[in-house]
């Protein structure tokens, strides 16, 4: 198997977010998630969906979810219908999202697919609180369901690699741990079935702790294949 990568960028224009899709797609990347809470112009998206062919992911995080979008719900919520108007394959939803369930079935009816989050940037979870969170993600309607805690040791990763290789024939499930504790995770959870991970594009362009560049993933992954 080849693992599916998600590579994350978080541009603060529309010509930075090209150039950095320019330079996931030389990397292989199969998906880019998009940060749209740092960008400052949101009414050209189409200029970024035009640019590739990889499937895009629209996130617009808040500070609650160490982002930094500060709009209102509604203008959060517009942002993101901007980008499914605008040919973005996915959108992310946290799973705290008020009217979670209306707005999964609006977005849906606009043709993209919904990614559920939940993410803990404090701790991990156990695996009976992973199980809970998923079947909340999987009845709100979501498509992906993704489950992100933080490794404080790293056995941590253990745990929630075993529950990704018991509940990943469920639905498409992204579940790792963040954090330097957490890298092993990030890197074999697709080997356990995981959909897909997260990477950065390199040093200095991690959206969250503990991530690890494409490349460097890749060279792993051939090596297993050997």
């Amino acid at each position: 198997m080849t693992p599916n990568i998600c590579v994350s960028i978080k541009p603060k224009n529309i010509q930075e977010a090209l150039s950095l899709i320019e330079k996931a797609e030389a990397a292989k990347a199969n998906f880019i998630e998009v940060r749209l809470d740092d960008l400052g112009e949101k009414t050209n998206l189409g200029d970024i969906s035009s640019s590739t062919k990889i499937h895009l992911i629209a996130t617009n995080k808040l500070p609650s979810e160490q982002g930094s979008y500060i709009g209102t719900p509604m203008q959060r919520l517009q942002t993101l219908i901007n980008a499914a108007n605008n040919g973005f394959q996915y959108v992310d939803l946290d799973l705290s999202t008020v009217g979670l369930e209306k707005q999964i079935v609006d977005l849906k009816g606009l043709g993209v697919k919904i990614i559920c989050s939940f993410h803990n940037f404090d701790d991990t979870f156990n695996s009976q609180e992973m199980r809970d969170i998923l079947d909340r993600e999987i009845n709100s309607g979501a498509d992906v369901c993704k489950i992100v805690s933080t490794a404080k040791q790293v056995q941590d990763n253990l745990t929630v690699l075993n529950f990704v290789s018991e509940n990943a024939v469920k639905t498409r499930l992204v579940c790792f741990c963040m954090g330097e504790y957490g890298r092993i995770s990030r890197l074999l959870s697709p080997v356990f079935g995981a959909f897909f991970t997260f990477a950065s594009l390199g040093q200095d362009n991690e959206t969250a702790p503990g991530q690890i560049s494409i490349n460097e993933m890749r060279t792993v992954y051939s090596s297993l294949r050997q």
